[in-house]
């Protein structure tokens, strides 16, 4: 059904409007793409207010059930799929947009596994390992914005998972929250699910901008999620100046829940510089173990606030109630480890080294590249990603362009590539640098046809 005349629409209040709405999607008397009335149509036809209409379509929006296309009125929306870290169909392909990391730099968990057993871990007992959570305060102590005896570690079964409680306890859906842009894939997902309203806030070379987190607070944002280091996907990092800027202003906003989402830790390159000041009342502390003991050890430690754990620990009991103490023991045992660590301290360097090696490449080809910290690259191309994209895919490259990390569609087409290069030879890493500036149209290197040749 298309239609400007929705019959089954009704109700008096924007409340009842939207529900009626949401109903007769649930029913398929509604479908993706439908057109629905016009904001005074609707109001002639309910015999309401005309401003009664648009807060009812604000609403369905705002929750994602319809998307407002200006002249071309309002839609029920498509059900597009959200992008996936770490997965693409490559087909052929090689695919040089994964975020993963190397499994040779991954620890090897055979010994600790040997070592996880023990008694049987039974309920109601303590739900974080004793030795894990020494570790743990240690890992988390220097950084966290209060005392020790004022922090409280959580566990959850990944990073994402503990931001997604933290919102989930903090947040209703409407909700207004923080987020980067261009985003982490996992936390544009989350606002989606959840039904926040994410309010953008732009990333630049030393972090979340100062202006764009100014706006957001002044739009009542409830909560702020930050990248402190290795920002997915730019690779940024705050800069003590910056985090200090931020600071300052979220000192006037100490109920604002501030989100730090240390994701990369052991393996940064970068201080780590906190924009949750000492007297800030809602905060957390978020690091995972995914990045260098492994994706399948979903483990994370969240350090937080007692009023915010209090909460998170509300969130966690009507469902996974403890992260498996077996995953605990391993993870322990695997981080106490000095070879581990050894290692850990490896990766970080050479997937580095990797990225600013190929940036340099690039930047030598005509194609001017920063390399940030992080498992992978920003790349700034002249031309629409996209258009590089279908050219890297008739040369046998599968990329990640900017467009997937955009928090809202604004119409324009981004200009950024996210690469995956630390585990490519350096024949290959070659081959794709020539391919990049040959599909970006780089001068030099790109002539009519598009087939690459090299600089005079």
């Amino acid at each position: 059904m298309s239609t400007d005349n929705a019959p089954g629409i009704s109700g008096s209040t924007a409340v009842e409007i939207a529900d009626s709405v949401r109903a007769l999607v649930d029913r398929g008397e509604l479908a993706p793409g439908d057109l629905l009335p016009p904001v005074r149509a609707l109001a002639e036809q309910l015999g309401i207010n005309r401003n009664t209409a648009v807060a009812a379509y604000r609403h369905l929006a705002r929750s994602g059930v319809v998307v407002s296309q200006g002249r071309a009125g309002t839609r029920i929306a498509q059900r597009a799929a959200v992008a996936q870290e770490g997965f693409a169909a490559a087909g052929s392909l090689r695919d040089v947009g994964t975020g993963n990391p190397d499994p040779h730099l991954i620890p090897d968990l055979g010994p600790a596994l040997a070592a996880a057993g023990g008694r049987p871990v039974l309920y109601g007992e303590p739900v974080i390992d004793r030795d894990l959570e020494r570790w743990a305060r240690d890992w988390m102590a220097a950084d966290a914005p209060a005392a020790a005896e004022d922090v409280r570690l959580t566990l959850t079964s990944g990073a994402v998972d503990a931001v997604e409680r933290l919102l989930a306890q903090a947040l209703q859906r409407d909700d207004a929250v923080a987020l980067e842009d261009p985003c982490f894939l996992a936390s544009i997902h989350l606002s989606r699910i959840g039904g926040y309203r994410a309010v953008p806030v732009p990333v630049d070379a030393e972090g979340m901008t100062v202006d764009g987190l100014r706006h957001a607070l002044d739009q009542g944002v409830r909560a702020v999620v930050s990248t402190p280091r290795a920002q997915n996907p730019t690779g940024a990092s705050l800069s003590a100046r910056r985090a200090e800027q931020l600071r300052e202003i979220l000192a006037e906003h100490s109920y604002v829940l501030v989100i730090q989402d240390d994701y990369y830790s052991f393996l940064s390159q970068q201080p780590f510089h906190s924009i949750i000041g000492p007297e800030h009342r809602r905060w957390a502390l978020v690091r995972s173990v995914s990045k260098f003991v492994g994706p399948d050890m979903c483990l994370a430690v969240t350090a937080t606030d007692p009023d915010t754990a209090g909460r998170l620990a509300l969130r966690l009991s009507p469902g996974t109630t403890w992260v498996s103490h077996l995953l605990q023991r391993i993870t322990h045992a695997v981080m106490a480890a000095p070879e581990s660590l050894e290692l850990i301290h490896r990766a970080g360097a050479h997937y580095a080294e990797r990225n600013a090696a190929f940036a340099a490449r690039l930047t030598a080809l005509g194609l001017p590249v920063e390399a940030g910290d992080g498992m992978s690259l920003w790349v700034p191309v002249p031309v629409p990603a996209r258009e590089v994209a279908d050219r890297l895919m008739r040369r046998g490259w599968l990329v990640r362009t900017g467009d997937e990390f955009r928090l809202v569609a604004t119409g324009a087409p981004s200009h950024h590539l996210r690469l995956t290069v630390h585990d490519l030879s350096e024949a290959d890493a070659r081959s794709l640098a020539a391919d990049v500036a040959g599909a970006a149209d780089v001068p030099a290197f790109a002539d009519v046809a598009g087939t690459v040749r090299s600089p005079a």
